[in-house]
């Protein structure tokens, strides 16, 4: 796949994803207009005016989510449109993101009660993340040589949102400690690889999961096995939603069902579990 799809807001990351990488003629710019800010629309048309500048093709989408709209459903709602428009014109989509986007979600996800996959975040791999080495500092230093014009998110400074709360207490970082903690996170990214890889051996492709699987006693274990079987069949649950799970079916007797979804439900009988369609 060599057609790329650019997320942009308009801000100074992704104005610099723009303008730093060579990308091909065929690239398509990418907008989600959340709708938050009275002053968004305009975001949008300056986005439009980068991409008709460089000669590629500009996609959007508009949501009314409103000012009282939570990060996490602003993010949901805007990853939802670029997946659905990468998979409609099959295209990779590129994502501005920087080491200090990192850092800043290893430590949210550190005082939310993290689990080991909190520890690398970042590592879809359905995106490309070309500025992942790079620093805030970085970014606005190669803004300023090529005296880019991008627009300023007044959001960023809102401290009803967690990160941004966070951003200023991280600003005391040196760069040898940012260093450090990057250190650590290509480190859990490769444990990560590592884990995923045992997993695939154990669930392997099929479309039932032994019950013997879940004779051991340690329940971090089993919950990493179950919950591995069904995003492998696109069903996507929280660690809770899989402790939740685990507990129940453990006791199931054959034939008995637990809900997944809203269209699928996990089955056992005697020596499986098995996936069905509601």
């Amino acid at each position: 796949m060599s057609r790329f799809i650019l997320a942009v807001s308009g801000g100074v990351d992704s104005v610099v994803l723009m303008e730093m990488f060579d990308w091909p003629e065929d690239t398509i710019v990418a907008h989600f207009d959340h709708g938050i800010r009275p002053s968004s629309s305009d975001d949008c048309a300056f986005v439009r005016h980068l991409a008709e500048r460089h000669g590629w093709s500009f996609v959007f989408e508009r949501a009314a989510l409103g000012a009282s709209c939570s990060e996490e459903l602003a993010r949901r709602r805007r990853y939802d449109f670029l997946f659905r428009t990468a998979s409609k014109y099959r295209a990779e989509l590129v994502t501005a993101h920087h080491a200090d986007d990192c850092i800043e979600t290893i430590a949210i996800n550190l005082l939310r009660g993290t689990g080991w996959r909190g520890l690398s975040p970042l590592s879809n791999p359905r995106v490309f993340r070309p500025m992942l080495q790079l620093f805030k500092s970085d970014i606005y230093r190669f803004a300023a040589e090529k005296q880019l014009i991008f627009r300023l998110d007044q959001t960023n400074n809102d401290t009803q949102y967690l990160r941004n709360r966070l951003r200023e207490r991280l600003r005391s970082l040196s760069t040898a400690q940012k260093q450090q903690l990057l250190a650590l996170y290509h480190a859990q990214l490769s444990l990560k690889t590592d884990i995923e890889q045992a997993l695939q051996g154990i669930v392997g492709t099929r479309n039932y999961l032994p019950r013997r699987l879940f004779n051991a006693e340690i329940d971090d274990a089993r919950c990493e096995i179950l919950r591995f079987f069904l995003a492998s069949h696109g069903i996507a649950l929280t660690r809770p939603q899989t402790e939740h799970c685990l507990a129940e079916i453990v006791k199931f007797t054959p034939g008995k069902k637990y809900s997944l979804d809203k269209t699928h439900f996990l089955q056992a009988d005697r020596q499986n579990y098995r996936i069905v369609e509601k």
